[in-house]
């Protein structure tokens, strides 16, 4: 019996169990049946949410290519006029936030909410409805950006957005402001992919699957989606500051009123180089599961592998002023972060190494995947090498800001990412298409691909050296540019025909369908090559090995006959089984919500609310976000919901587990948790903004507010985290039934408290004088009242929608998932409300 889930791994012996009856299919596909036509929209299962989302990821990959392309005509020779000038900033500041921002995360993150239920043998993701709101707020987001390129307010300032250029003085129009809030709305969408990604990994997976037998891109998206949590929250903070100094005139980036404008890059490449990395390691997953299959045998150093994967994950945290050598920066940091630089190159070797062993030790197939595998690795490899030579301070010196670094770049994220996901759709297409793509047509589509790659990048070192900066629309004759930009510029339409040529064969042979498949043509060990339908899989089997298929070679007709877990719909709806962390043992049956609309909606009044206020039409933008909380509150109402004739049901093999249930072991408490951690890295970053900026400055700093004032609001606040405790403390000690004495009435108290004591921190800063426009200090002290007044807006309608649900009858006791919820998230509120408002009252007055 194991004492952390209380679950005896002995009852894994029952299985296999007797075949079921063939009227639990019917049932199945009943309950997990797509809407038709136009309810389409209103899919929440995985096997549509993620091709649609590997569909548009896909897209904004090839309008990025265009963009790419066009700037290759006009760099084809000196002097050309094919693009204006301002014309060629919007083409690349577009084609790099478009790669980097709406291209490269989301497709690694589309292919993991395709592949991960299948993988994990989950019947989905825990969230099935937060994965569809994430894809419509990337695609309805992701386009209207787009769009700005078509009527002239498409940002110019670079995918970076460096200030001053991007401040109002020197980019007075809307440009930059459709960057920043379009950015910012698009990482909202990308923090729910990883919130449901990372709770999908931990408590999804199937039974015995512990951690030393997930496989690699299992792993691999665990790193990623805890990479996005810890980084994402920089950039959204970045891009909250800069609008907020364009549209307020709060000097963040203004330093002659206190503020600085690196406070921006190092906010920007905290987020900017781990985002390399959160690229480039779903397709190092993508490539230990592919090498395997390819070499038929077991990945060489798997544990080592996972080490890899974690290490390049921490240490790429500190690499981010690699980015900042040419800023004069003192000689001890530069020390640090060159050193830094090298360190996270050690991992990805081992990677590498364990790549070319497997391969080297299997019987390698001569296959459209085996092609960009190996063209990968040898690509990757070389970008890997270049960019230890920039990690070298005087080396960088001399190619920064030049071609190189764009070769640098190119090398690393094509040979990294895209042609393992090119390998990806040759392997896993026969998942999802009635017909596998074209292993002939792909063998041409890699060399013209790859050789397109190379005459494209390889020139631009010598451009580099030669002195060419990037990001130039043009050069003068006579340079020694003239050939080697010629010929960059025939690489990419050598390379642009290789996609074309691909696209030829998608329309050719794809065919998407969740009734038939091609099956598993490559011969892949792991769970994705199940039989299964709209609900994944038939049964969730014990798994025993890393390679499940191989090792058991009659499991794909013992799951199709259900033998395992989860044979049938024992609850009458979806459901999956919830397993615990570490050894994925059993511990209760999720209640699974079904297709709806008000995902859809949320994501559209929630693009409306940014784009409103992207044009300054702030009433409509209020509109909108009432609208889109609203949709959110509704499609939540329909979670939590009481099952009182089934408190446990049976599982398969006579086993039994509970229905619903709360506490850390519940799947709603681990998604909080990391919601938290996003919340907590946006604050954390915010008080990094607020000691840089007391640090080049400390003289203007003016003296808080009293001490007195400070007691009167840390003790607001410890008595709204105390009325959190006693609402749930009520609620547990109910015998069961419902609970009409009020018990939420604690939560909305705390509420009010919180939002009382943020009135009281921000007219005691206003009393002595401080004001947001005038300093630094008034920008960054308001900022950190504003992200607090966040939170309690959140706290005061989680407690709004807990009365309305107990006015329903729907606060059942002595457990409640909302009630648990609602209380943690206030008593967060709570806590981080004193943090920000001791931080400047206590340790740094002037």
């Amino acid at each position: 019996m194991n004492s952390e889930t209380g679950f005896d791994p002995a009852l894994y012996d029952r299985f296999p169990t007797e075949k079921q009856p063939d009227e639990d299919v019917e049932e199945l596909n009943r309950i997990w049946a797509a809407p038709k036509g136009w309810g389409l929209l209103t899919a929440v299962n995985n096997n549509y949410i993620g091709f649609w989302y590997v569909a548009t990821s896909f897209l904004f990959f090839l309008l990025a290519g265009i963009l790419a392309l066009g700037m290759r005509v006009q760099l084809a020779a000196p002097m050309q006029e094919f693009l204006p000038q301002d014309t060629y900033n919007q083409f690349f500041t577009m084609h790099g936030t478009v790669m980097m921002f709406l291209f490269a995360v989301p497709a690694v993150e589309a292919i993991g909410v395709m592949l991960l239920p299948q993988m994990l043998a989950a019947r989905d993701l825990p969230f099935p409805r937060l994965s569809a709101y994430a894809f419509w707020a990337y695609f309805v987001g992701g386009l209207a950006f787009f769009c700005s390129l078509f009527v002239g307010l498409a940002p110019d300032g670079g995918w970076f957005m460096y200030p001053p250029l991007t401040s109002e003085t020197y980019s007075p129009g809307l440009n930059a402001d459709f960057w920043l809030l379009g950015i910012g709305f698009i990482e909202i969408s990308a923090i729910a992919g990883a919130v449901e990604i990372i709770v999908g990994v931990l408590r999804t997976r199937a039974p015995n699957m512990t951690l030393d037998r997930m496989p690699m891109f299992a792993w691999a998206m665990l790193v990623f989606a805890v990479m996005i949590v810890l980084a994402f929250p920089a950039v959204i903070l970045c891009t909250m500051l800069l609008e907020i100094e364009r549209a307020f005139n709060w000097p963040f980036f203004d330093p002659t009123r206190g503020g600085d404008p690196m406070l921006w890059q190092h906010l920007f490449w905290f987020f900017g180089h781990p985002e390399v990395y959160i690229i480039f390691l779903p397709a190092a997953g993508l490539m230990s599961v592919m090498v395997t299959s390819i070499a038929r045998t077991e990945l060489i150093g798997y544990r080592l592998n996972v080490l890899a994967l974690v290490a390049t994950g921490f240490i790429s945290f500190g690499v981010w002023a690699h980015h900042m050598f040419a800023t004069d920066m003192p000689a001890v940091s530069t020390g640090y972060f060159s050193a830094a630089s090298m360190a996270v190159s050690l991992p990805a070797g081992i990677q590498v190494f364990c790549w070319i062993a497997t391969l080297a030790s299997g019987k390698v197939q001569s296959t459209t995947p085996a092609h960009f595998v190996i063209g990968s690795i040898v690509t990757f490899t070389m970008g890997g090498l270049t960019g230890v030579m920039v990690g070298l301070v005087p080396f960088d010196l001399q190619v920064h800001d030049t071609y190189f670094i764009v070769a640098h770049l190119h090398y690393v994220l094509i040979g990294g990412m895209v042609f393992p996901m090119f390998a990806a759709f040759y392997t896993w297409a026969p998942m999802t298409s009635s017909k596998a793509l074209s292993d002939k047509l792909g063998k041409w589509i890699f060399w013209l691909m790859f050789t397109g790659m190379h005459v494209t990048f390889l020139p631009m070192h010598l451009t580099g050296f030669m002195g060419m900066p990037r990001r130039v629309y043009t050069y003068l004759p006579g340079r020694g540019f003239d050939v080697l930009n010629l010929t960059s510029t025939i690489g990419s339409f050598i390379l642009g025909a290789g996609i074309l040529l691909f696209l030829f064969d998608l329309a050719r042979n794809f065919r998407f369908s969740t009734e038939e498949s091609a099956g598993n043509v490559y011969r892949g060990g792991t769970l994705e090559w199940l039989p299964s339908g709209l609900y994944s899989t038939r049964s969730i089997p014990v798994v025993h090995s890393r390679q499940p298929l191989w090792d058991n070679p009659n499991i794909c007709d013992e799951v199709e006959e259900g033998r395992y877990f989860l044979p049938n719909a024992p609850t009458g709806t979806r459901e999956t089984l919830i397993t615990s962390p570490i050894r994925a043992e059993p511990q209760y049956v999720q209640l699974m919500p079904g297709p709806s609309p008000w995902p859809l909606a949320a994501a559209v009044f929630t693009a409306g609310f940014f784009l409103s206020l992207t044009v300054q039409a702030y009433m409509f933008g209020i509109f909108c976000g009432v609208i889109a909380v609203f949709s959110v509150l509704r499609w939540l109402w329909e979670t939590d919901r009481p099952l009182p004739d089934k408190k446990e049901v049976d599982i398969g093999g006579g086993i039994m587990v509970p229905v619903a249930i709360t506490g850390p072991k519940g799947h709603g408490w681990w998604a909080l948790n990391v919601l938290m951690v996003v919340l907590g890295m946006i604050a954390f970053m915010a008080v990094f903004a607020y000691l840089y900026l007391y640090g080049i400055n400390p003289e203007v700093w003016i003296d808080p507010p009293s001490l007195g004032e400070t007691a009167l609001i840390v003790g607001a606040n410890g008595v709204a985290l105390a009325c959190t405790w006693i609402g749930r403390w009520i609620l547990k000690r109910r015998a069961g039934g419902y609970a009409h004495d009020a018990p939420w009435v604690f939560q909305a108290i705390a509420a009010v408290i919180l939002a009382g004591s943020l009135y009281l921190d921000m007219t005691g800063w206003q009393d002595i004088g401080l004001r947001p426009t005038e300093s630094g200090m008034g920008a960054i002290v308001f900022m950190l009242m504003v992200l607090q007044g966040q939170v309690v807006i959140i706290s005061l309608i989680m407690a709004a929608y807990l009365g309305f649900r107990e006015a329903r009858g729907l606060l059942t006791t002595p457990t409640n998932v909302t009630m648990d919820i609602v209380a943690r998230f206030i008593a967060y509120s709570a806590i981080q409300g004193t943090a920000l408002t001791l931080l400047p009252r206590l340790f740094l007055g002037g």
